[in-house]
């Protein structure tokens, strides 16, 4: 079965960074996309961060600069690196996995591309 478990989230002032981390199982990790996803609290669940097999990585304006999507295949997780941490980007924090799209990186941004979801880890920005 596929496994998506996430860690990392914490509280934390405005300013501050974090790291979270994602691992997975039961699927060839290193042929799949991945994202990172937030849902706030009455909000929809929105894209912070993609990367695909090669690399390629797609974030929306409102984190570009701040966060950084990696993947370490040979420990089967994914990271996001948050700096910066404005209360604006409270939320839970979700990772995904699916097979990759054929066009590349840009529809890794949309959670309606992927299948496969974690149960979430909580970030607190205040």
């Amino acid at each position: 079965d596929v496994q998506l478990v996430e860690s990392g989230g914490d509280s934390v002032q405005a300013g501050g960074s974090l790291r979270l981390s994602c691992v997975a199982s039961g699927f060839p990790f290193s042929t799949y996309c991945m994202g990172w996803f937030r849902q706030a609290p009455g909000k929809e669940r929105e894209g912070v961060a993609a990367i695909d097999t090669e690399g390629r990585t797609n974030y929306p304006n409102s984190v570009k600069g701040r966060f950084t999507i990696s993947k370490d295949n040979a420990k089967n997780t994914l990271y996001l690196q948050m700096n910066s941490l404005k209360p604006e980007d409270t939320a839970m924090y979700y990772c995904a996995a699916d097979s990759c799209p054929p066009t590349g990186p840009a529809p890794l941004i949309t959670p309606a591309y992927f299948f496969y979801w974690g149960q979430g880890t909580q970030v607190t920005v205040s």
